[in-house]
């Protein structure tokens, strides 16, 4: 008799820690990569993550990293560091089919796609006292072709390839991110900074606010030749009076984002996190301004270069954006 309040006790404490070790065995950890912080990748990622965390149906843990950008993104999500991952919708697409720079690694098949977000302008913001006033211009300058790993630097190297320049054709080249860049720029250690970006963005408003800047088109006949051959990308103007100096409409070309995962995540959790941010639709596009013109069907349907989620499929079709 005078152990059964101990043992009574003991199995107590057990079946208590059973339930805590159970209930924390439910929550499912989740991990989106982005891009920098003075980017629209960031907030993206919180903006999915924060509506991720109110699922009631499952208690959820989603976690925002920054990271050099789309490069990043997909090698993270490949081997398994992230669970998503924001990708401009050309590298997702040569993930996917393992062209481009995924040539000799081959093709990764498991990619899968959300939905898309935000347009994409591939941007390039000069100096207001240099003599850049068009892409081709930017030879012979000192020029940020952006961070390794990153999405802007792999968007700029297809530039390079299609101009058939080398880094040796610039006076100066330099890797920096997009927090590092602004400030180069009005310090007067770069001539002209390139972004692949959602607008209106941070650090490009930086830079025009706190030193003389100027939109550069982005055009012409290799371009058109560029957004013909290839269907991820497509011509765009960035709308004059967005940026101080830039009162003009700017000619460029684009992409889109796209939120991707891999095959490997469930169909529920897919079909959560989709619900989501579309039941939610309202409430998302305000949470950045970037956002503001997004429509469900787009988000659907542009810059999707990677197959749909079994468990997006799901969701959309129940709702009527798919047949």
């Amino acid at each position: 008799m005078p152990l059964a309040k101990p043992l009574l006790s003991i199995f107590l404490t057990l079946f208590l820690v059973s339930l805590s070790l159970n209930a924390q065995s439910k929550t499912q950890y989740l991990s989106i990569g982005t891009g920098g912080v003075t980017g629209v990748y960031y907030p993206t990622g919180g903006a999915i993550c924060y509506l991720a965390n109110q699922i009631k149906e499952t208690d959820y843990h989603c976690e925002i990293k920054s990271t050099p950008g789309s490069i990043y993104n997909i090698e993270g999500i490949r081997s398994g560091e992230l669970t998503l991952g924001v990708l401009q919708s050309d590298w997702q697409y040569h993930a996917y089919e393992g062209t481009g720079r995924y040539k000799k690694i081959g093709k990764f098949p498991e990619l899968r796609s959300l939905f898309s977000v935000h347009a994409e302008p591939f941007t390039v913001l000069a100096r207001a006292d240099s003599n850049i006033n068009r892409f081709e211009d930017l030879k012979g300058q000192r020029v940020n072709i952006g961070a390794p790993r990153s999405g802007q630097r792999a968007t700029m190297e297809m530039l390079l390839d299609l101009y058939q320049w080398k880094n040796k054709d610039f006076k100066n080249v330099l890797q920096l991110t997009p927090s590092e860049q602004a400030k180069a720029l009005c310090d007067d250690k770069v001539d002209a900074i390139i972004y692949v970006v959602g607008h209106p963005n941070s650090s490009i408003k930086e830079a025009s606010g706190a030193c003389q800047t100027k939109l550069v088109n982005v055009s012409g006949d290799k371009i058109n030749t560029l957004t013909e051959q290839r269907s991820y990308y497509q011509k765009t103007i960035i709308p004059g009076g967005m940026y101080r100096g830039s009162d003009e409409d700017t000619l460029t070309f684009g992409v889109g984002a796209v939120v991707t995962t891999t095959s490997a995540l469930s169909e529920v959790v897919a079909y959560q996190l989709v619900k989501s941010v579309f039941e939610n639709h309202d409430e998302f596009i305000q949470l950045h301004p970037a956002f503001k013109y997004l429509k469900k069907q787009a988000m659907v349907t542009n810059s999707i270069t990677a197959p749909l989620h079994k468990g997006a499929i799901r969701y959309y079709k129940e709702v009527g954006l798919m047949k």
